[in-house]
């Protein structure tokens, strides 16, 4: 690869994408642009700008940017339209984050004149893909450095030597081996590594940092109702919200709860599996609060059809396919669905669960009339499913004739 003349990175302001930073500069002699999204993470953003300055970055080359209203209304609200779920358990929390820091990657290149993109994503998992898949989806042309499979750095001793030699800040807590990697944004939290490696052993419970254990949650339950409009959450307990607010605010009622924990075990796309740990609360009540609305609003055939697509719609997203047209027409066919998908859901919060306990709407499509163990009033003629018995069994029938025969 020809040396790139800028680049951009998706700079954190952490350790390791510090080191990049520098090696980049020393490897490659290049302009260094880099770019820090605030996707609901929780963290202070402003220590990377002073951290990218200390490091010789130019103040117009350091992009810090809030995309967490984008991130939740154009990314994890059409991805919960199809109550996405990968091995079926897994929200894809942090999947569904890469394609828009790819998105603002490659954008922020054709602004600034770079012709590459950096990523601090290791080698070993997914990341690596979704970031490239996006970057090459929406500019063919650009060229995408990491690092993790370039360099000598090897290991936690080698990449704290070199911080050492360059002056790059360390954390204290950054000189032993850290317990565990995390990532996060506003949709989950994601830890893995260390403590976390081996499956079989229970993970400490100072892993887990948005959700209290369920045992500890209120001993009384908490309802609350989310109203819907076209398959998107706009209301809480009667009170319009954005997409993030509403995602924030379901984030803590769930956490409060103990909502929304998950120990995985998920194969990764390269082809090794690895073991996590998510938290997931204000998503998790939104999948629940989702089938509920959907449960009376949408025709069973579109249903089943729904949940016959969605695991290849949440593999596509695991995979890094986000900007890929089989998930953009899987997406069409998903939101045309969610036409009707309007009304209010009531659930209950208790120790670690969500459950629907009401729904209406003004698009539902259950008939009371026709289900009533009551007299129905000539609704339904229960005579008339003797003659649809009949027909479904017919090939029934004559499979069995010819079993007999035989």
């Amino acid at each position: 690869m020809t040396a790139p003349k800028k680049v951009v990175l998706a700079y954190s302001g952490g350790l390791d994408t510090s080191i990049i930073l520098k090696w980049l500069e020393i490897e490659y002699g290049c302009e260094i642009v880099t770019f820090t999204a605030d996707l609901g993470q929780g963290e202070e953003l402003d220590p990377a700008r002073k951290k990218a300055e200390l490091l010789g970055v130019k103040p117009e080359n350091i992009f810090i940017e809030d995309v967490r209203e984008e991130f939740v209304r154009d990314f994890v609200f059409p991805m919960f339209r199809a109550n996405a779920v990968y091995e079926g358990l897994y929200l894809l929390g942090t999947s569904i984050a890469r394609p828009l820091i790819s998105k603002r990657l490659v954008e922020i290149a054709a602004e600034v004149g770079a012709d590459a993109v950096a990523h601090g994503a290791t080698g070993k998992g997914n990341d690596q893909v979704r970031f490239e898949l996006s970057a090459y989806a929406l500019n063919p042309d650009i060229k995408v450095i990491a690092p993790w499979r370039e360099w000598d750095l090897s290991s936690r001793t080698k990449l704290l030597e070199f911080a050492e030699e360059h002056q790059i800040p360390i954390a204290k807590d950054k000189r032993g081996e850290a317990p565990f990697s995390v990532d996060a944004n506003l949709l989950h939290t994601s830890s893995e590594g260390k403590v976390l490696e081996d499956p079989a052993v229970e993970a400490p419970e100072y892993v887990y940092q948005r959700t209290v254990h369920p045992e500890d949650a209120p001993d009384l339950a908490e309802h609350i109702e989310i109203g819907y409009a076209k398959g998107d959450p706009i209301s809480l307990n009667g009170k319009k919200l954005t997409p993030a607010e509403m995602l924030t605010v379901l984030n803590e009622l769930g956490g409060k709860h103990g909502i929304g924990r998950l120990d995985l075990v998920e194969g990764r796309f390269v082809g090794m599996k690895s073991r996590g740990i998510y938290e997931t609360p204000g998503g998790t009540i939104m999948l629940e609060a989702h089938r509920g609305i959907e449960s009376i609003t949408l025709d069973r055939g579109a249903a089943h059809l729904k949940d016959e697509l969605m695991p290849k719609y949440a593999e596509l997203i695991y995979n890094g396919f986000w900007y890929s047209p089989e998930r953009e027409m899987l997406q069409a066919l998903i939101d045309a669905s969610q036409e009707h998908v309007n009304g209010t859901v009531r659930l209950k919060l208790y120790k670690g669960s969500v459950q629907t306990v009401g729904r209406w709407s003004d698009d539902s499509l259950y008939s009371e009339a026709h289900v009533t163990f009551e007299d129905d009033a000539g609704a339904y003629n229960q005579a008339d499913a003797a003659g649809f018995i009949k027909i479904n069994a017919l090939r029934l029938k004559l499979l069995a004739a010819r079993k007999n025969r035989n």
